[in-house]
């Protein structure tokens, strides 16, 4: 008899999320409206030191809206890594602005800061850092590089919530700082976004985006975008947010039982004075990365996830912001990465299945 299969992700949504729902729905009030103003202010207080938050309806629309009200449009450079997922560039081309990929640094697959440098051009009007699996970029070096240069900071930390730097929260470096509400993120409100902003001006900016360009009803200031939050999401999502940070406390947990049983391939890093929150669990393979996966999900029941086995740079739809780019550590990175279960519904039976079969597939070679 085959094993059940442990599976890469598992969003959890309780009887607590289902009851919030119904209140709303028994509330009439399901579009924006107060649970959404609450969870504005709950998220701002619990991740990001205060900072003023607008919900919106994903994450993505959250980084393109962000730029937008942050003046981004044609003409300008904004620096992103190429190694994430297709949302970073997608959204700088969706303001007329060119993305300028640049190489990471390959111990925790974040921008690196001397990449940052050379590409900086008179063009260029921000760097963007993507805090990939719940690590941090490295915000300190980059921090210094925007300020030398008079540029500004928009961070990607839709999969980053409670992960910090130097006991400096990501979301609060940044002229605003997007974090993601997808079912499979570290929490969740079904789907959705959350942009936090430094400054009332580009909250007030955030919002007139999301709402049809209007503050008051039929006094449309600008051309904005339906991208409002619901009550029905928010209310999801503020339960989610009491829950997080003991299921932030499993994820590191099962993180360190996974590297301390793990052999034959590399494991996480975590940088000195950084906070991981492990969205994602991801080792590298240098050789038959495909098999490796393949076998582990076949001969094991384990369940893995590949992210991101094409890099923007390489992308049909982002190419062309990228002719003849190499950038060596991307590539390498995008060959060998497997994320494997790492989330709070693992018991300790499951963490050990892992640990057998990845030592297993290992030393077979795939």
């Amino acid at each position: 008899m085959s094993k059940p299969l442990i599976p890469a992700a598992k969003p959890l949504i309780g009887r607590a999320e289902r009851k919030a729902v119904d209140r709303v729905l028994r509330s009439g009030m399901v579009a924006q409206g107060p649970e959404v103003a609450a969870f504005e202010a709950e998220f701002g207080a619990h991740f990001v030191q205060g900072r003023a938050c607008v919900a919106v309806n994903s994450g993505t629309a959250g980084q393109h809206l962000g730029q937008l009200a942050a003046g981004v449009g044609p003409g300008d450079e904004v620096i992103v890594p190429s190694f994430t997922f297709a949302a970073t560039g997608n959204s700088v081309a969706l303001t007329g602005a060119t993305p300028v990929f640049v190489d990471i640094e390959p111990e925790t697959f974040g921008l690196d800061p001397a990449a940052v440098e050379k590409a900086i051009t008179k063009k260029t009007k921000a760097i963007m850092p993507v805090h990939l699996y719940g690590h941090p970029a490295r915000m300190v070096e980059l921090e210094a590089i925007a300020q030398k240069h008079g540029l500004e900071i928009y961070e990607d930390a839709a999969q980053a919530h409670g992960a910090s730097l130097n006991g400096r929260p990501v979301g609060t470096w940044g002229r605003f700082a997007m974090f993601s509400l997808y079912p499979t993120k570290n929490m969740t409100s079904g789907e959705g976004g959350m942009v936090a902003c430094d400054s009332p001006e580009l909250v007030r900016a955030v919002k007139l985006l999301r709402n049809q360009g209007q503050e008051i009803q039929y006094h449309n200031e600008v051309i904005g975008f339906n991208a409002r939050m619901t009550d029905i999401h928010a209310a999801i999502g503020r339960v989610q947010l009491g829950r997080v940070d003991g299921w932030t406390t499993t994820r590191q947990q099962n993180a360190a039982y996974l590297s301390a049983g793990i052999s034959g391939v590399s494991t996480p890093v975590t940088a000195p004075g950084a906070v991981h929150v492990f969205h994602q669990y991801t080792v590298r393979v240098t050789d038959d990365r495909d098999g490796f996966v393949k076998a582990l999900r076949e001969e094991h029941g384990v369940g893995s996830g590949v992210y991101y086995p094409i890099p923007n740079h390489r992308l049909p739809s982002l190419a062309t912001y990228a002719p003849g780019l190499d950038l060596p550590e991307t590539e390498k990175a995008a060959r060998e990465v497997v994320s494997l279960p790492v989330h709070p519904s693992l018991s300790r039976r499951d963490l050990d299945r892992i640990v057998t079969a990845v030592n297993a597939v290992a030393a077979a070679g795939a």
